[in-house]
């Protein structure tokens, strides 16, 4: 679908801005630009299907750090999520075999930051693109081509010509690619990429529970792969979980029951007798960095730019901030008279984003890394150090600042400020 704004008259539609990838970070930037252009910028948002595939039957749910928070409540989004979001006051972290009797606790803090906010919350994927879809339709500077998709792209000095696959024209001063890992735009447009696939699967399912979670988020680490607890909303919590390739496809063929036998034994038996509440989700994991995040009146955000191991549950964080710090680039841009696509804006948005992403694709495979070596002398000095650190409360609020996001030097929506 695409609105009455379509100059098919001209034969060539025209905007400031079009996103391909109608994920979280597509929806937010075309977000952001709607709220602070005012309707002065013409955005247009395409995507293959509507609803994407992050609202139709997704159970994944993410660990939502303060400043997301703070940016989704700057966009008019959060009294949407609010009812859906489970705070996250506590974490446990445990380091033990798959077989051992019990999983005691080597690293445990209070995840609040300054007032008693919680530095986090577990929010299902699918409410957040649902809130931010939502609220897009209220701005009539946003056009949505869906389904649709660009079938190629050629630089012009004062812009880009895109032809859909339809065959429909459009022009733009600026193409932004959220596409995610596969992203065609970015090959198109000769960006290279880092990559190594891990061997491990994620697997993603819910559960109810007997007992309350009481507001804590557990993570076993084990020698396949991280095994995380994510409270939800009731007594419920997201599993998220990393497995080595070939376990995980015998267990994702199981039937239910055994399936649920194989949570149980990951699961620690904390909170009493456990039930599926969700279907179940998989992916192979690999990690990925963009050699670079712009070209030619091109840019890129979210997964398009980088995909990180999900042990530290910040993938959808690191992508909203690529999408505060692109709108807060292209709208001083555009309050100055300046060309929003030119080789300067861009590299600006690319030097505050790609050390940052870089540095945290880099931080989360080496904690894999480490944590997934089943040697009884590492496992001795992993968890001495989780011993030491678990004794200091400044390392540990360090920690709690950098999963809230607030750390560096933030784009001013994720500090809950209007751009």
């Amino acid at each position: 679908m695409s609105s009455n704004r379509d100059e098919l008259s001209s034969g060539v539609s025209h905007y400031d801005v079009v996103i391909s990838g109608a994920s979280a970070a597509g929806l937010s930037l075309a977000l952001a630009l709607a709220e602070a252009g005012g309707g002065d910028l013409r955005v247009a948002l395409l995507d293959r299907v509507w609803p994407p595939p992050s609202i139709a039957g997704d159970v994944r749910a993410y660990a939502f750090s303060a400043a997301s928070r703070h940016m989704l409540a700057a966009l008019g989004c959060w009294q949407t999520v609010a009812p859906h979001a489970q705070p996250v006051r506590r974490i446990d972290i445990t380091d033990s075999r798959l077989d051992d009797g019990v999983r005691p606790v080597v690293l445990t803090y209070d995840n609040v930051i300054d007032g008693g906010e919680p530095a986090t919350h577990i929010v299902p994927g699918s409410v957040i693109v649902s809130a931010l879809a939502g609220r897009l339709d209220e701005h009539t500077s946003v056009d949505r081509f869906m389904p649709a998709s660009i079938a190629s792209f050629g630089g012009e000095h004062a812009g880009l010509a895109l032809t859909l696959a339809d065959g429909r024209a459009l022009q733009t001063r600026l193409l932004v690619s959220a596409e995610g890992r596969q992203s065609p735009l970015r090959d198109e447009a000769g960006i290279k990429i880092i990559t190594w696939p891990y061997d491990q699967i994620g697997i993603v399912t819910w559960v109810a529970h007997e007992r309350p979670h009481e507001e804590t988020a557990v993570q076993h680490f084990l020698p396949a792969g991280p095994f995380a607890i994510l409270p939800l909303t009731g007594n419920r919590s997201c599993i998220t979980w990393s497995e080595r390739s070939d376990e995980a496809r015998r267990i994702l063929a199981l039937d239910d029951a055994p399936f649920l036998a194989e949570v149980e034994k990951r699961f620690g038996g904390r909170l009493g007798a456990i039930e599926l509440a969700g279907a179940r989700q998989s992916w192979p994991l690999s990690m990925h960095l963009a050699r670079s995040y712009v070209a030619h009146r091109f840019a890129l955000i979210g997964d398009a730019a980088h995909g990180v191991h999900p042990i530290a549950g910040q993938g959808l964080n690191l992508a909203l901030r690529d999408a505060a710090a692109l709108a807060e680039v292209v709208i001083d841009a555009a309050r100055l008279g300046l060309d929003i696509g030119n080789a300067e804006i861009l590299t600006r948005y690319e030097r505050w984003r790609r050390f940052d992403s870089a540095v945290s694709t880099a931080a989360f495979d080496g904690l894999n890394r480490l944590f997934s070596y089943d040697d009884a002398v590492l496992r001795a000095v992993r968890d001495a150090g989780l011993g030491i650190v678990d004794r200091l409360p400044v390392i540990k609020q360090m920690f709690v600042t950098e999963a809230a996001g607030l750390s560096g030097d933030l784009p001013r929506l994720l500090r809950g400020d209007a751009i």
